[in-house]
């Protein structure tokens, strides 16, 4: 679906060198994994056997029913279209290998060997078994038919969905397969693990996953030998993890006694968009004469649905409460580096600021007091200026006066309307007529009282739209849209009302009250005249839809290049609940109206700080024509 491949990692319960109890066992995960729509599922290192056989790994009876079970395993696999990866020793020749079997309706496919065998303290698998690092291009015999066999095999099921196998050790080496997979052309990797249990270990184990999923900009799937391996002197978790380009998608319960399956729906696409233009993953060539085979697979179903994949609302918000903290702070501490970098050098003796009470301007304020801390300069340097207009509420023109004073601002006000007046006279404009002239007059007039003032105080203009606003071209040409530096230009929306929220964690009460009112307050530009109770008349979400929307339609659009279909089918499964198809069809097809054709206001933006992954400065991320065709996208 979209993309979307469902991956699974399997711990089984086992009985240590019993062949066939533990190939039973396999079978009724895969059935299981199969029934749920995985479209492969990884097995523990050695699950065919036990990983903890020590020396009966030399006894012919173990060997000879270890590649009997798989060869079984693999027929009852027959009519599936779920790939399995189990762990075995295999002889090839007289040589023994601890190999990965790739099975798939209905016959071993290829067999993938351990290249880097672990050999201190509690491990020592060259006692047991050889490398298979540099055995390429070669086949080996297994239930009387030759498959490829060799560490330059990648698996290929169509439409993107390929991966490539490395076993346990292979991952905590310098320099792991998995790199030179991904380089071949693997989106998947599949660890088939045995590491025991230390205090510590599973931390570290999971943060090597996760990292080694974002170097390779792919999916990282990881199953560990369980509890039911002997314990004489080591204890197996059967920790399982499932990572997407550093993101944890999936993680099970170590030390469970019965056996377990991990599934995480991991998008293909995404995957192949982000090598494609989010990195230099494609300046890295594999070393010369590297080659890697392609063994074609079954042709992958993809996920049935979506239940197992993470589709954040809010995807540029961090879900977790800490972490969301920690976030905020980072990008605070951005927007004011950048800030006072630019006072410094142009040696601004003010910082000329219109305050309206809302959520962006307040933002962008508290970025400048906080830059006038770390300047050592006092607050009374910033010029806030509220600049009451026809659509003014007593709410925000209260939160506005309140916020300047408590800030220690240096405060005026400038009453617009009557030069609004003057203007309209001038320019032959009825002001009962409230369209766009009636509303960009406002903008602009205050527009030109920052600039001009900041002019005359030797001054700097710090801008308050944000990226939200700049993706929808929801600015006066000139107005708002201008000014000399724009601290919220890479923060949408949804992120804003954070921002706000965790400095008013540090703030006094009184000025922690007034945060929260600001972001309490509806989104609105006030350009048109209050209601009859005097309340804010002009809602900007009612007019072009929910920012929430419009946030999560940029992030798929910008990050990924995603599908207009795939989007309103992400965000359908997102929003469940909340919007129904109709509404999210109605506002992305807005979304993608306005992107286009107000990209005319985002070729010439003012310079300030990308914070995150996605920023539309003309100047470093987005180059787009003026006057590009939105056809295409209009389906």
């Amino acid at each position: 679906m979209f993309g979307f491949y469902r991956l699974a990692a399997a711990v089984p319960k086992l009985k240590v060198a019993d062949a066939a109890f533990n190939t039973e066992e396999l079978r009724r995960c895969f059935r299981q994994a199969a029934e749920n729509g995985a479209d492969a599922v990884v097995f523990p290192e050695l699950c065919v056997t036990g990983y903890s056989c020590g020396d009966l790994f030399f006894q012919e009876r173990l060997l000879a029913a270890a590649e009997a079970a798989a060869v079984d395993f693999a027929a009852r696999t027959a009519g599936s279209r779920t790939v399995a990866v189990i762990g075995l020793p295999f002889r090839r020749g007289d040589v023994l290998f601890n190999a990965a079997a790739v099975a798939a309706d209905g016959a071993i496919r290829g067999i993938v060997p351990k290249c880097v065998l672990p050999n201190y303290r509690e491990f020592y698998e060259k006692r047991h078994f050889h490398s298979g690092r540099g055995i390429t291009d070669a086949t080996a015999c297994i239930g009387g038919r030759e498959v490829p066999f060799g560490a330059d095999l990648i698996f290929d099921g169509g439409a993107g969905f390929r991966f490539g196998v490395e076993i346990c050790e292979d991952l905590w080496c310098v320099l792991p397969p998995s790199l030179y997979l991904a380089l071949g052309g693997a989106r998947a990797v599949f660890n088939l693990s045995a590491g025991n249990e230390l205090a510590g270990k599973a931390d570290y184990r999971r943060e090597l996953v996760t990292q080694q999923s974002a170097r390779c900009l792919a999916a990282y799937v990881l199953a560990g030998a369980g509890v039911h391996e002997s314990t004489t002197d080591l204890v197996f978790g059967g920790h399982a993890i499932i990572a997407d380009n550093g993101r944890l998608a999936a993680e099970n319960r170590r030390f469970d006694r019965e056996s377990s399956l991990t599934y995480a729906d991991v998008d293909f696409e995404r995957l192949g968009a982000a090598r494609l233009s989010e990195s230099s993953f494609n300046d890295n060539p594999l070393p010369e004469g590297m080659r890697f085979r392609r063994v074609r697979l079954p042709e992958a179903a993809g996920s049935p649905d979506l239940r197992h994949a993470s589709i954040p609302r809010h995807p540029f918000v961090p879900e977790n409460a800490a972490g969301r903290r920690e976030r905020c702070r980072e990008i605070f501490d951005i927007q004011c580096a950048g800030l006072a970098k630019r006072i410094e050098h142009t040696r601004a003796k003010t910082m000329v600021i219109g305050i309206s009470g809302g959520l962006d301007s307040t933002l962008a304020l508290l970025v400048a007091a906080e830059c006038c801390r770390l300047l050592g300069r006092p607050a009374s340097d910033i010029i806030a200026f509220t600049l009451p207009g026809f659509g003014t509420t007593g709410r925000t023109y209260n939160n506005a006066v309140t916020l300047c004073r408590l800030l220690g601002t240096t405060f005026r006000e400038v009453d617009i309307k009557a030069a609004c007046l003057q203007h309209f006279s001038d320019i032959g404009h009825d002001p009962a007529i409230c369209d766009t002239a009636y509303e960009n007059v406002q903008a602009r007039e205050r527009t030109q009282i920052l600039m001009d003032v900041a002019n005359k105080t030797g001054g700097l203009v710090v801008g308050t739209g944000d990226l939200s606003e700049i993706a929808l071209g929801w600015s006066t040409y000139n107005g708002d849209h201008m000014s000399m530096y724009a601290v919220n230009c890479s923060i949408p929306k949804t992120l804003i009302r954070f921002l706000i929220e965790t400095t008013a964690e540090r703030e006094t009460p009184e000025l922690a009250a007034v945060l929260r009112d600001v972001i309490d307050t509806p989104v609105s530009p006030e350009l048109l005249p209050a209601d009859g109770d005097g309340a804010i008349n002009q809602k900007t979400e009612e007019l072009i839809g929910p920012y929430e929307l419009h946030d999560f339609f940029l992030y798929h659009f910008i990050k990924y290049g995603a599908e207009p279909e795939k989007i309103r089918c992400l965000a359908e499964n997102a929003f469940a609940g909340t919007y129904p198809p109709d509404v999210i069809g109605r506002w992305f097809a807005l979304f993608v109206r306005r992107f286009f054709r107000q990209q005319f206001k985002r070729s010439c933006v003012p310079d300030g700080p990308k914070v995150g992954t996605i920023a539309l400065s003309p100047r470093g991320d987005w180059r787009m024509p003026s006057d590009a065709s939105d056809a295409a996208w209009n389906c």
